[in-house]
């Protein structure tokens, strides 16, 4: 299992020396929530301050666009060359003409599913994708508590990812931690995102070493 920390929990005084130390301590991805006060109540980082994560980071980025005009955002962070970009099903009108887009890049797409939103309507696009990311809390804000029915939606996606794109990845995002990861590894999930859980405790390595 891959741990990507979420840096909405960083301190932002001090946000490069943290990306330097997470970095250190082993995580796999960095987890950027990109929110526009729009599709969530949040505002929280643009491209220029990615530019300077950019000079600390030896991870690649996850990037996960909470936003409206989703087309737009894509090309506003695509130049950075993160690993994947997430956009939420429930924004994208045309979900494959915006996969394509990603994938132009040169970069890895993914679709998030809000925790109220079905898996069954990724039926269709699974073969177009590299990552399902299922939030497991409510998007926004970090700190929230964990909605135990995404183990069942796990289970119920890996089904599918069998069946039509095996390479295909699941993240799930929200309320993980050394209590909740057990369930999760059960259920088949491939990478967490943890946020409040590593960067709350002093060391960030052991934090990590926690959730493997």
């Amino acid at each position: 299992m891959l741990v990507a920390p979420s840096l909405l929990s960083a301190n932002f005084m001090k946000l490069g020396e943290e990306v330097k130390n997470i970095c250190d301590s082993g995580a796999d991805l960095l987890h950027i929530d990109v929110m526009d006060g729009h599709f969530v109540p949040n505002l929280t980082f643009g491209p220029v301050v990615l530019q300077g994560i950019m000079h600390y980071a030896t991870k690649p980025l996850d990037i996960h666009l909470m936003v409206e005009n989703v087309e737009f955002f894509v090309d506003l962070f695509a130049p950075l060359q993160p690993k994947y970009i997430s956009v939420h099903f429930e924004e994208v009108k045309h979900l494959h003409r915006v996969i394509s887009q990603i994938r132009k890049y040169g970069i890895s797409p993914a679709v998030v599913l809000n925790p109220h939103t079905s898996e069954e309507g990724l039926k269709y696009i699974l073969e177009d994708i590299d990552m399902v990311l299922l939030m497991s809390v409510n998007p926004g804000f970090g700190g929230q508590s964990f909605i135990p029915s995404v183990c069942e939606k796990v289970k119920n996606l890996k089904k599918l990812i069998l069946d039509k794109n095996p390479n295909c990845l699941i993240e799930v995002d929200g309320g993980v931690n050394d209590k909740t990861i057990d369930k999760l590894k059960d259920s088949g999930v491939d990478i967490v995102v943890a946020g409040s859980y590593i960067f709350q405790q002093d060391n960030y390595k052991k934090a990590i070493l926690s959730l493997r």
